[in-house]
């Protein structure tokens, strides 16, 4: 029985010592190729941000003239909001991408 808890520890302690060196592999690489992938979404990303804030600076603009035209007395304020989100949006992305890349 003792001779079969040896066998049964060398075993294990192979096997121990075996899975950790087969472990040391390409982690760096993983994560270079990981770092690389994930800063090549961020011109596509940039430019979708930008195209979004685009559409509600349009949207925002219509919203405007439509308060303006009915003689709205709350058109500064739709106006400075609206534009103030279209702002938001560029400079996010901006930041964004110079913060990451």
């Amino acid at each position: 029985m003792d001779k079969n808890k040896r066998k049964l520890m060398l075993l294990g302690l192979a096997l121990f010592i075996s899975g950790s060196v087969m472990a040391q592999g390409n982690g760096a690489a993983g994560i270079q190729e990981a770092t690389q992938m994930v800063t090549s979404y961020f011109d596509p990303a940039t430019k979708l941000i930008y195209a979004i804030g685009a559409v509600v600076g349009l949207i925002g603009g219509v919203k405007v003239y439509n308060k303006f035209s009915s003689g709205d007395p709350d058109t500064s304020k739709t106006a400075a909001s609206w534009f103030g989100a279209c702002i938001f949006l560029i400079v996010a992305a901006t930041i964004l991408r110079s913060f990451f890349l």
